[in-house]
C-alpha cells in the first residue's frame, strides 16, 4: 500500500491511485510484477503518463516515473532521434 510521506515517516493516509488508461506492458519480471505504461491519476489530480512495475493484482507498485504530456512528447522525440541514429 502507498502512503503519503511526512518528514520521511509513513502516515496513515493512503495515496489514491487510479489507472485511467492502460497503454501497454513493457516487461514481466520473474516474480510476476509487470512494468506498465499507463495514464494514472494520483490523489484525484490531473492524469499523467506513468511507467512503473505493478504487482499482478495492482495492489502494490514500485517507484516509477510520471510525466506530463509535454514531457512525454519530448521523451518520445528524444527516443525517435536516439533510435534513428543507431548504427545498423
Amino acid at each position: 500500500m502507498a502512503y503519503n510521506k511526512n518528514n520521511n515517516e509513513k502516515s496513515n493516509e493512503p495515496i489514491e491511485v487510479k489507472i485511467v488508461k492502460h497503454i501497454g506492458d513493457l516487461s514481466t519480471n520473474q516474480s510476476g510484477w509487470i512494468k506498465e505504461f499507463n495514464i494514472v491519476s494520483w490523489n484525484n489530480a490531473a492524469p499523467k503518463y506513468d511507467i512503473r512495475e505493478w504487482s499482478p493484482d495492482h495492489e502494490r507498485m514500485t517507484r516509477g516515473i510520471t510525466l506530463v504530456e509535454s514531457e512525454a512528447k519530448l521523451l518520445r522525440d528524444y527516443m525517435v532521434e536516439a533510435f534513428s541514429n543507431e548504427a545498423a
